[in-house]
């Protein structure tokens, strides 16, 4: 696993608010090299965007439960206009489908420059550790990446 570390905190990046209450649940885990995704106790469910309480059975019984660090892609785009300084293009925004959920358990990231993905291409999350925040929590980043040893024993096919 590759923890975050200060070392690898990146300079000129934009940064989430890690201690908002409807994610911060997402970035402590990441802080500790996990995914972890809202997870409903009364009926089991993942839920994802992250709610205060399940949208399939409206239990307020919601807790961060880790989640698989590989998937697949499902859907990509390449980003050509930039829309944000700090967001260089062009980049590939992909669709990951995560190994081992419920059909729609899906979460979105990039991919630098104009990656050779398709739909199925096998991707695994890294972590980006970019400091800590002016109140010292930790600000670390999912980051994914096309899973060349998966790709290569599935044929080499992408």
């Amino acid at each position: 696993m590759n923890a975050p570390t200060a070392a690898t905190a990146a300079a000129g990046r934009l940064r989430p608010l890690v201690t908002e209450r409807g994610s911060s649940g997402f970035f402590s885990a990441a802080a500790a090299g996990e995914i972890a995704l809202l997870t409903c106790g009364d009926c089991g469910r993942r839920i994802h965007l992250p709610r205060p309480r399940c949208v399939y059975c409206a239990s307020t019984a919601v807790t961060w439960t880790p989640a698989p660090r590989t998937g697949t892609v499902y859907s990509h785009t390449v980003v050509e206009h930039q829309v944000h300084p700090l967001f260089p293009t062009p980049y590939t925004v992909i669709v990951v489908d995560l190994d081992g959920e419920a059909d729609g358990v899906r979460l979105i990231g990039n991919l630098p420059g104009r990656a050779d993905v398709t739909a199925g291409t096998p991707v695994r999350c890294t972590f980006e550790d970019l400091g800590a925040d002016a109140a010292g929590n930790p600000v670390v980043l999912p980051v994914w990446e096309v899973d060349t040893a998966r790709a290569a024993s599935a044929g080499g096919a992408q």
